[in-house]
């Protein structure tokens, strides 16, 4: 098992306190988790996008750009970079940027989003979500991958022998992941061109993404693709741990609970992948998708998840848990020494074998 840290930048006020952290201070506390997690042996760190709600995630390569600068070892990655409202491209111009500055350190994780709003805010139709994702994806990689490319399509003008700049880190193209939460549409995509899956595991029953990751493998199978290189990712809901579970619990109950009231969102009651329906703690303990309680209860359950999904790169948050940044830090350094090890043993993977 290989190991990210994850943020999508959340700007919302404690919902206990209803204290807020001032915006430049809360972007300098994304940076610094994520060179704290260099420091601390985890694989990756990775940093949404986000264009509506209370998030600070809007400019995701700047602050990878940022943490470019700060770390050497690391690999960045988006969570995902939201390919359907953007500009096929100026991504390819920024994230080539990124991938020469990290020298090849690098990937994607593409997806349409998880805040409906967004389509809206750039005068886009959402009825064309996945058409937008699937055009835009084929463009990128050409975009990638050939010089002089000449290209039509529906939903931006044609291009004519275009050649993007900086061209990939010598010349390979960043790995691309496919963000998968509700629909079969994302596994679809990644299947088709043979590139690893990242579940959102964030929200739903696990029930909701193993059928999204089934799906995957035999769709990556069925396109002729070697099976050994179906990569999955997976999220989480979040990450506190505790010496135990009744101390985890009497630490987080208050916190976990009006968070999920603060976050509730109404106009999409009933809509998969929006509302989780673990709202108390102790639900979210026995069945959801976070990760709370002792360091063994946190290991059974990222094994849980593996046994269902049998994904090869964990993806943890700290920065929801309402704790400060040098809590947030002893969390993921509590994680790196007693967790982590475990699991790495427990779950082997060949991804960044290589490294």
């Amino acid at each position: 098992m290989r190991f990210q840290v994850l943020t999508i930048g959340g700007h919302a006020p404690h919902p206990l306190t209803g204290e807020q952290v001032p915006a430049a201070d809360r972007l300098t506390e994304i940076v610094e988790t994520g060179v704290a997690a260099e420091e601390l042996g985890f694989d990756a760190y990775a940093i949404g996008e986000r264009h509506a709600g209370p998030f600070l995630s809007s400019s995701p390569t700047v602050l990878l750009g940022a943490l470019a600068a700060r770390t050497s070892r690391i690999r960045l990655l988006t969570g995902v970079t939201v390919l359907a409202i953007l500009d096929p491209v100026r991504v390819a111009e920024d994230y080539a940027t990124l991938h020469q500055l990290s020298r090849g350190r690098l990937e994607l994780v593409i997806g349409k989003g998880a805040e409906a709003g967004h389509f809206d805010l750039f005068g886009l139709d959402e009825g064309l979500q996945w058409d937008y994702q699937a055009e835009k994806y084929e463009l990128l990689r050409r975009l990638w991958r050939e010089e002089d490319v000449t290209w039509q399509g529906k939903f931006r003008p044609p291009l004519t022998g275009v050649t993007t700049l900086p061209r990939p880190y010598e010349g390979r193209p960043p790995r691309v992941w496919h963000g998968s939460a509700t629909s079969l549409n994302s596994p679809e995509l990644a299947a088709r061109y043979g590139d690893p899956l990242f579940s959102a595991n964030a929200v739903q029953p696990r029930e909701a993404y193993t059928r999204l990751i089934d799906h995957y493998r035999e769709r990556f199978a069925a396109h002729g693709h070697d099976p050994a290189g179906a990569y999955v990712g997976a999220g989480s809901g979040g990450l506190f741990i505790a010496r135990t579970s009744q101390q985890a619990v009497a630490e987080f109950k208050d916190f976990y609970e009006a968070r999920v009231r603060q976050s509730y969102k109404p106009h999409l009651a009933g809509k998969p992948g929006y509302n989780t329906p673990f709202r108390t703690v102790e639900e979210a303990i026995a069945d959801g998708p976070h990760l709370i309680g002792s360091p063994q209860q946190v290991i059974d359950k990222i094994l849980g998840f593996h046994a269902a999904y049998r994904h090869d790169l964990q993806s943890v948050t700290v920065d929801g848990s309402g704790l400060s940044l040098p809590r947030q830090i002893d969390q993921l350094r509590w994680f790196a020494e007693e967790i982590a090890p475990v699991v790495r043993t427990e779950a082997p993977t060949t991804l960044w074998q290589q490294a």
